[in-house]
């Protein structure tokens, strides 16, 4: 028998051993359902800024066409620190957008413009054929519409995927459903974004 090394004897109460630590997890936005949406700003990391702020995520969601059906199971969303091969994230009921290269400007692979060369040329960012890919050169203004209309939007898209499958676990559709989804809220949307945020420059 291998027995466990314990520093301490539990406590027995009514002939039931009782944990000695308060194993409950702590409620947070991963494991708690929430009323409200709430918006939350992690720090960015080392070489990364958010160019958001929460109110412009406040400011955003305001002129989504159908928001209500959309944010249903969306708990939160989360301006995360910045990782270098990704724009954004989902996770069950929280999206997340990460922080933006301090640089501001990046080089993508031939591949990967190709899957943003559509809200680039939105979006107005200069670009230039380099040795090892793609230069896009954003501007903060642009970068911000970028995170707002293909970043948020598509991980918006991963929500709806998910909480329209018949499980309401995972998203079944994947990446092409929240790329479409994305193209097609920003054709719906530019107009009022523009009002709001100003045309990017």
């Amino acid at each position: 028998m291998r027995r466990i090394n314990r520093k301490s004897a539990p406590k027995v109460v009514g002939g039931q051993v009782q944990l000695k630590n308060n194993w409950t997890e702590t409620p947070n936005i991963y494991n708690t359902e929430s009323r409200f949406l709430e918006v939350f700003r992690k720090r960015p990391g080392k070489g990364f800024r958010h160019l958001l702020k929460q109110r412009d995520i406040h400011d955003f969601i305001d002129i989504i066409p159908d928001w209500e059906d959309l944010s249903k199971g969306l708990d939160a969303i989360v301006l995360a620190p910045g990782d270098w091969d990704t724009f954004g994230y989902h996770t069950t009921g929280v999206v997340h957008v990460c922080a933006w290269d301090a640089d501001l400007w990046m080089t993508m692979t031939p591949d990967g413009f190709e899957r943003e060369r559509e809200i680039c040329e939105r979006l107005g960012v200069p670009t230039e054929v380099v040795e090892d890919g793609i230069l896009c050169k954003f501007t903060e203004s642009t970068a911000r519409g970028h995170q707002l209309l293909a970043t948020l939007l598509h991980e918006i898209g991963h929500h709806h995927d998910r909480i329209t499958t018949r499980s309401k676990y995972r998203t079944a559709r994947g990446e092409g459903y929240a790329e479409r989804f994305a193209t097609e809220y920003t054709d719906r949307m530019w107009e009022r974004f523009v009002e709001v945020f100003g045309l990017p420059e």
